[in-house]
C-alpha cells in the first residue's frame, strides 16, 4: 500500500513538474513574441523617419567615418558614377 501511495505521489509530482515546464515555455514564447513585436515597431519607426532624409544619413555616415579607428579607403563616384581608382597609390 505504501509503494502504491509513493508511486501515485511520484506521478503527481512528475505531472506537476511537466505542467510547470510547459507553462514556462509558453510564457517564454510569449515574451519572445513581445520582444519581436517591439523590435519590429522600432525598426518601422526608424525606417519611416529616415525615408527621404538623405542629408541626415550622409551626416551619420561622415560621423561614423570620423569615429572609426580603422584606416579606410573610400572611393567617391564621379559624375559618370564610376570611382576614381588609385591603384598606384598603394605601391610604395
Amino acid at each position: 500500500m505504501a509503494q502504491l501511495a509513493h508511486a501515485s505521489f511520484s506521478r503527481e509530482v512528475a505531472v506537476a513538474e511537466a505542467k510547470a515546464k510547459m507553462e514556462a515555455a509558453e510564457l517564454l514564447a510569449q515574451a519572445d513574441v513581445s520582444r519581436a513585436k517591439g523590435a519590429a515597431q522600432a525598426n518601422k519607426i526608424i525606417g519611416d523617419s529616415l525615408k527621404g532624409n538623405e542629408a541626415y544619413l550622409r551626416y551619420l555616415w561622415i560621423q561614423n567615418l570620423e569615429n572609426s579607428k580603422e584606416h579606410q579607403v573610400i572611393y567617391v563616384p564621379t559624375e559618370a558614377g564610376l570611382p576614381i581608382l588609385e591603384a598606384s597609390r598603394l605601391k610604395k
